[in-house]
C-alpha cells in the first residue's frame, strides 16, 4: 500500500518534533517544511535540520520569510522579550513574542506544497493548554483556517483532495506531549525552544518558552537534555 504523504510544519522545538513523531508513527511519509522568518537566531532552523535528518524525512525544505521586515514582535523586532514570568502572567494577555500572522503565514506555505504534493494531511503542533496565549493557537482558528484552505486551493473545489489541518498536541499538557514523544522515540536533545539564547547559544531559561519547557519535563518526572545558560 502506498504512503500517503503529510506535510509537518517543523520549528525544530519541542512541540513540532513530537508532532513529526506522531506523524511518522501513523506512517506517513513526512514533508517537513520550516521558515526562517528573521527570528533572532538560526538555533530551531538547525534544530529542525537534525530532527528531519534523525527521522528520515523523505524532504525538508526552508522558506525565508523575512517578516523581521513587518516587525512587531519581540522576536522580529527591537523588542524585549518578557523574562521570568509565572503561568498567571502568562494567560493575562498576548504576549510580545507573538508574531502577527505568523500561523497563517506559515500554513499558507504548507498548503500550498501539500497541495502540489497531492496531500490532504497538514500537521502542526499548536497547543490550547501549555501556551503564551497565542490567538493563532485556538481550535477555532485551526477550523477556520481548514474550511478556508478547502474554498482557497484547487484541489478543494475539485473534491480531489480535502485538506485536514492535524494538531494532535492541541489538548495535551507540555508534560503530556513529553511523554508522549518519549514513548515514540523523540530524542529530546536535538529540539531547541529558547526565543533568546545566550551568545555562546544556551537556552536562557528565562523566556514563556523555556519555562514552560522546564514546567513540562519537571511535571513528566524527566530530565530535560538541553543546557541552558
Amino acid at each position: 500500500m502506498k504512503q500517503k504523504k503529510a506535510v509537518v510544519l517543523s520549528s525544530g522545538g519541542l512541540d513540532s518534533t513530537t508532532v513529526m513523531a506522531i506523524a511518522k508513527k501513523e506512517n506517513f511519509e513526512i514533508f517537513s517544511l520550516s521558515l526562517f522568518y528573521g527570528q533572532r537566531h538560526w538555533l530551531e532552523i538547525n534544530a529542525a535540520k537534525r530532527v528531519a535528518a534523525a527521522l528520515g524525512v523523505k524532504k525538508h525544505i526552508i522558506i525565508n520569510t523575512q517578516l523581521d521586515k513587518i516587525g512587531g514582535s519581540a522576536l522580529t523586532d527591537d523588542i524585549d522579550v518578557p523574562k521570568d514570568r509565572d503561568m498567571k502572567k502568562m494567560g493575562e494577555n498576548i504576549p510580545a513574542t507573538y508574531v502577527p500572522a505568523r500561523n497563517t503565514i506559515f500554513l499558507s506555505f504548507a498548503l500550498a506544497w501539500a497541495e502540489t504534493l497531492n496531500s490532504s494531511d497538514i500537521f502542526i503542533g499548536v497547543n490550547a493548554m501549555d501556551y503564551s496565549g497565542y490567538p493563532d493557537c485556538r481550535p477555532e482558528y485551526i477550523e477556520a483556517f481548514e474550511k478556508m484552505a478547502n474554498l482557497a486551493t484547487r484541489a478543494g473545489v475539485e473534491n480531489r483532495t480535502l485538506i485536514k489541518i492535524r494538531t494532535p498536541l492541541m489538548e495535551m499538557t507540555k508534560a503530556r506531549i513529553i511523554k508522549k514523544g518519549v514513548d515514540l522515540g523523540v530524542d529530546y536533545s536535538l529540539t531547541f525552544s529558547c526565543y533568546d539564547p545566550s551568545p555562546e547559544g544556551l537556552s536562557c531559561g528565562r523566556c514563556d518558552s523555556c519555562i514552560l519547557r522546564k514546567k513540562g519535563f519537571k511535571e513528566a518526572g524527566l530530565k530535560d537534555p538541553v543546557e541552558y545558560a
